[in-house]
């Protein structure tokens, strides 16, 4: 195995502390790696130079053939409730931890991969990755941070030279992304589930460490851990339901510990606003529906309450009570974010009633098919004084005009407005066009989109057709795991 040069260091924190977690593997051999997309601004903040990236030996370590002497990659073992079903067996099934690394700012960051292959957790999976949905999650995380949301970030894109088989052969590609660690909510649903009180705790302290370090101050500290992961998670949905991000599958192995989204698979932002907006091909039910992500997400930190309940009391009686405590938190932390993101969307100051016309607006937005991104943003035009790009939105002109003489009448503050409604997001036609052009190896419409969605809160002229709705939208639209 070739080695990285002695500058890239990889530690080995979570292999080291969790090793019943952790199972040491390597990725599958890529024939002929090709970098697709390289995040350079990323690369900078992690402390690795661009172009050695390019190089042969850099191109090793984003598909995993080439790691620093000393690093463990492994692939990591966890549970879960997958679409309310309990799995007590999932961890990384086509995925590796290479290590951890230490950014340019001192913050530890997880190098992550997605495709490198089968792993003991496969599942009858070939472990591998179509070029498609990996650059899915490299635009739509990009989206994201740009956006100001907690997330895990895409390195780069590469593609290995193998075709893998889905519905038709694709080229194959994989990912490398950067965390700030890859705990779930499903890691503590193992180490439960397993009986051994010493990985419990081992895990509880590894993730305090990590992410939530005030808590082994505390006088509890794992209800401190469980009350800082709701604080978290709450602030995090609240931001997706702002900004109209549906992430398809909420299982509580896609519930990060740190607060960060993960795993874009079929992922996707409203066009129309409706609650019950369901894009992913396998969520027949719409569990996982727009308007259903708080309640899910409450449920999965049920899950996690459950799994830490012999760290924090003794007595089961007294454990349940705690945690019961805390998660009832949850809906009213994410209430209080929501309706101050809420109250900026509409530009109105913190002492005004607002509840009122938000759920109207809402309401209208939902039964006229409102595109959502666009309507938000054209209220700042509409708080300067030309109300018709956001009247144009709506179907029922005396319902929105009324609403609209309400709403100025309490002074909305356009500059406010402009800072949190973005101008772009991945828009779904938009993505669905840079994949296949991507598949196809002309990586010009991914590039041109990337370029919008990196600024997104910036009007910026030649770039209307990444503003404006799909003009050919249907509520059918669906998208898929990859796997």
């Amino acid at each position: 195995m070739t080695q990285a040069p002695p500058t890239v260091s990889l530690q080995a924190l979570f292999a080291r502390a969790l090793p019943e977690m952790a199972q040491p593997w390597q990725a599958e051999a890529a024939p002929d790696p090709q970098v697709l997309v390289l995040n350079e601004a990323l690369a900078t903040e992690l402390g690795l130079d661009p172009a050695w990236l390019r190089s042969g030996a850099g191109v090793g370590l984003l598909t995993g053939n080439a790691v620093p002497a000393g690093a463990t990659p492994v692939a990591q073992a966890y549970a879960g409730h997958q679409f309310g079903q309990y799995s007590p067996r999932l961890g990384d099934g086509r995925a590796l931890l290479l290590g951890e690394l230490t950014a340019a700012d001192g913050t530890l960051r997880d190098l992550h991969l997605k495709g490198s292959g089968r792993t003991p957790f496969a599942r009858g999976g070939d472990g591998l990755a179509a070029v498609g949905p990996m650059l899915r999650e490299h635009v739509t995380s990009e989206a994201m941070h740009a956006l100001g949301i907690p997330t895990t970030r895409s390195l780069a894109v590469t593609a290995t030279g193998r075709h893998v088989v889905r519905e038709d052969l694709l080229p194959g590609a994989v990912l490398a992304r950067t965390a700030s660690s890859h705990l779930r909510v499903g890691s503590f649903q193992l180490a439960r589930a397993t009986g051994d009180p010493d990985l419990l705790r081992r895990l509880a302290d590894h993730a305090i460490a990590r992410h939530h370090p005030a808590a082994a101050d505390a006088e509890n500290p794992y209800l401190a851990l469980f009350a800082g992961v709701v604080s978290a998670q709450a602030t995090l949905v609240a931001r997706w339901m702002l900004v109209g991000f549906v992430h398809g599958v909420l299982n509580t192995d896609n519930v990060t510990i740190s607060g960060e989204t993960i795993d874009y698979g079929p992922c996707a932002f409203l066009d129309a606003h409706d609650p019950a907006t369901v894009f992913s091909s396998i969520d027949h039910a719409g569990r996982y529906a727009y308007g259903n992500q708080p309640v899910v997400t409450q449920w999965n930190l049920a899950r996690l309450a459950e799994a830490l309940l012999p760290l924090v009391h003794e007595d089961e009686e007294q454990a349940v009570a705690a945690v019961v405590e805390v998660l009832g938190r949850f809906e009213p932390s994410y209430d209080a974010a929501w309706s101050a993101g809420m109250r900026a969307k509409l530009g109105l100051p913190e002492d005004s009633d607002h509840a009122p016309l938000r759920d109207e607006l809402l309401g209208l937005m939902t039964r006229d098919h409102v595109d959502h991104t666009s309507f938000f943003r054209a209220l700042g035009h509409a708080a300067r004084g030309d109300a018709e790009p956001a009247r144009s939105l709506v179907l029922d002109l005396g319902a929105i005009d009324g609403w609209l003489e309400r709403w100025r009448a309490l002074g909305p503050d356009a500059e406010v407005m402009d800072r949190v409604n973005p101008v772009y997001v991945p828009r779904n036609h938009l993505v669905e066009e840079a994949l296949a052009a991507g598949t196809e190896g002309d990586l010009a419409p991914l590039q041109q989109l990337l370029d919008a969605v990196s600024d997104p809160y910036r009007e910026r002229p030649g770039l209307e057709r990444y503003a404006a709705p799909d003009p050919d939208a249907s509520p059918g639209y669906r998208t898929f795991c990859g796997t």
